[in-house]
C-alpha cells in the first residue's frame, strides 16, 4: 500500500510542477499522469477491483481538486508581479524645440548625438546620413525623440 500512496504523491507533485512551475505540456505532466495511472494499475493488480476503484476514485478526485485550485484567480494573483513600471528612458533634460539649430556631434546614420549649445542629446536624422560636424536643425519632436535634418 505504501507504493500506491508514494505513486499518488509523486504524481500530484509532478502535475503541480507542470501546472505552476514548468509551462506547457511536458515531461513532468506526462510522468505525473503515468505515476497516478501506475498507482491505480498496481492497486487493481495487487488488491483487486474494490481497492483499485477506490484508488482510481481518489486519483480522479485529487486531480480535480488540483485543477480547481490551480485555475482559481486567487492562485494566479499570488504568483503574478503587481509592480507597475512608471519610469521612462531617453527623456532629454535639454529643452529642445522645433527650429533649434545645432551640430552633429557624431555621424547620424540615422541616429547619433548632436550638440545644442552646451548639451549633447541623442537625435535621429529624418533622411539619409548626416556626417559629424554638420549643421543640423530640429524638424520634429515625437515621443521624446528628436528628429533633425541637415541645414544649409
Amino acid at each position: 500500500m505504501g507504493i500506491i500512496i508514494s505513486l499518488i504523491i509523486i504524481g500530484l507533485v509532478l502535475m503541480f510542477a507542470e501546472i505552476m512551475i514548468i509551462p506547457g505540456f511536458g515531461v513532468a505532466g506526462v510522468l505525473g499522469i503515468l505515476a497516478m495511472g501506475g498507482s491505480s494499475y498496481y492497486a487493481f493488480y495487487e488488491f483487486g477491483q474494490t481497492c483499485g476503484f477506490i484508488v482510481l476514485g481518489v486519483n480522479v478526485l485529487l486531480i480535480v481538486v488540483l485543477l480547481v485550485w490551480a485555475l482559481r484567480a486567487k492562485t494566479w494573483k499570488k504568483l503574478t508581479l503587481e509592480t507597475n513600471i512608471s519610469s521612462k528612458v531617453n527623456v532629454p533634460d535639454v529643452a529642445v524645440t522645433v527650429g533649434d539649430k545645432g551640430t552633429a556631434a557624431t555621424r547620424l546614420a540615422p541616429m547619433g548625438n548632436a550638440r545644442f549649445g552646451d548639451h549633447v542629446v541623442e537625435v535621429s536624422a529624418v533622411e539619409g546620413i548626416i556626417s559629424s560636424g554638420a549643421a543640423i536643425e530640429v524638424v520634429m519632436l515625437e515621443d521624446n525623440k528628436i528628429y533633425v535634418k541637415e541645414s544649409n
